[in-house]
């Protein structure tokens, strides 16, 4: 399936750079290789891919199954991400003659110097001379994008006090559990701080579970909160906007690194359960001074905001440039 992405902001890159962004599709990966797109400034061309067994099972270490969508002429640039376009990559980058910049964000369990760069979560502990390794993730997120959500979402909030509170509620997943005894804790910590003069914009996920989200709605349902249902445009990032501080549960690294995205205090509510993996994240993100466990308090700080999507972008532009300028050399 071929797509295109968003049209180009100021480019990074020369003009007329053509890219494209493969995924298997899922929203995770294409957020990210979006992301670093339109932060590039380009408007990608979209390639999805879902190849069959064996061809799946053998990814990323095995040979790419035939696509037509995957064919020449092959992009100046590449940018892709998730286990099953790793066997593209490296067919791309070897079919192309090295032409094409490939660009992987997340470990591709395999070699990385397969490829000319390579972003992963500093959590992954990948290294190499062509690795870059930030605390969060990076999005599609944007600053215009915050002011003009925060515009489209204010007469929906403008009833709340300040500060405002954005509450993003994930749920349970393969290592965390959000229970019903967790829901009623959190819906508790939240009506108090409501009490003590905050207004909460509360958005819940798929994973939070009907019984939790039942459990929030009715312990906030006579507090200054706003509770989405799931009904209507997503408030999310119109929430984000709107905010003076969030509370995130711990569950998701976009969730978390879009919330520092802000500048704005991050709370976070460690659940049940964990992995080494995230509590590595947790730990590097509190140490980055942008989010702090959340202790049922609201607290205020100041830190830089973190954006690890321009960081990418730079470096992807800077390796890209360097080894043009190499192949004009030879």
């Amino acid at each position: 399936m071929t797509e295109t992405g968003a049209p180009p902001a100021h480019s990074r890159l020369p003009a007329g750079t053509t890219c494209w962004v493969l995924t298997n599709g899922m929203a995770g990966f294409e957020s990210q290789v979006l992301g670093v797109a339109e932060a590039l400034g380009l408007a990608p061309e979209v390639k999805r891919v879902s190849p069959a067994p064996p061809f799946k099972w053998m990814a990323p270490w095995g040979p790419a199954q035939p696509n037509e969508a995957v064919a020449p002429p092959w992009p100046d640039l590449l940018i892709a991400s998730g286990r099953q376009s790793i066997p593209y990559a490296r067919m791309i980058g070897r079919k192309s003659g090295g032409r094409t910049f490939t660009a992987i964000l997340q470990d591709p369990r395999v070699d990385p110097a397969k490829f000319d760069f390579v972003w992963a979560p500093a959590h992954d502990r990948l290294t190499g001379p062509n690795v870059l390794s930030t605390a969060v993730s990076p999005h599609r997120l944007t600053r215009e994008r915050l002011a003009r959500e925060a515009t489209h979402f204010e007469p929906q909030v403008a009833h709340l006090p300040h500060p405002r509170v954005a509450v993003l509620i994930g749920g349970t997943n393969a290592v965390y559990r959000l229970t019903e005894e967790v829901a009623a804790r959190l819906g508790k910590d939240l009506a108090a701080i409501a009490d003590k003069g905050a207004g909460l914009m509360v958005t819940p996920s798929r994973r939070t579970g009907e019984k939790q989200t039942q459990i929030l709605m009715e312990t906030l349902k006579d507090k200054p909160a706003l509770v989405w249902d799931g009904t209507g445009a997503n408030p999310y990032f119109g929430f984000l906007g709107q905010a003076d501080a969030v509370i995130v549960t711990c569950d998701s690294v976009n969730m978390v690194g879009e919330a520092a995205f802000t500048g704005k205090p991050v709370h976070v509510v460690e659940l049940e359960g964990g992995s080494p993996k995230f509590r590595r994240f947790l730990d590097a993100i509190y140490a980055t001074g942008a989010a702090r466990p959340f202790r049922g308090e609201l607290e205020s700080w100041v830190y830089e905001p973190l954006n690890a999507t321009e960081e990418i972008a730079d470096a992807i532009a800077a390796r890209f440039a360097a080894k043009r300028a190499q192949s004009k050399k030879g």
